[in-house]
């Protein structure tokens, strides 16, 4: 490699160097200033876990109800329903109606999902018996 386009090659890329080199440095001197300038107390208390001002209660693994994951399953679901529905509106007009097409396609799967999931009982959060309860409560008052 010549010297003129080695030199042009250094010319093109300091910036991107130095640039790395400052990130680096930054780095380096968040760590060693939190390590010299963090509080360093014990207790008793200090291993506990503190969030939001309460005090932790119970273990932390403790099993939860399948519903919440259910609901977090479905919620990735529809949210990742939203970024290709966002995408394809985005380009609507250049699709065309093959787009179109694809696009009522994708919505009819979803839409057949969510069905099946309603008349599975995976989005009901009642216990089994309540609907009956409230029914007769209405019933009565």
């Amino acid at each position: 490699m010549p010297l003129d386009s080695a030199n042009a090659l250094i010319a093109e890329y300091w910036a991107i160097g130095l640039f790395v080199l400052a990130v680096f440095l930054l780095c380096a001197f968040m760590i060693g200033a939190s390590a010299l300038l963090g509080g360093r107390s014990q207790g008793r208390s200090k291993p506990v876990p503190f969030e939001s001002g309460i005090l932790g209660a119970g273990d932390a693994r403790q099993r939860f109800s399948i519903q919440f994951y259910l609901v977090a399953m479905l919620f990735v679901i529809f949210d990742i329903e939203a970024v290709f529905l966002f995408a394809w509106a985005v380009s609507v007009r250049e699709s065309g109606w093959p787009g179109f097409w694809g696009a009522a396609v994708f919505i009819g799967i979803l839409l057949a999902g969510l069905i099946y999931d309603y008349r599975s009982g995976a989005l009901d959060w009642a216990p089994i018996g309540s609907e009956r309860m409230h029914r007769g409560s209405a019933r009565r008052g």
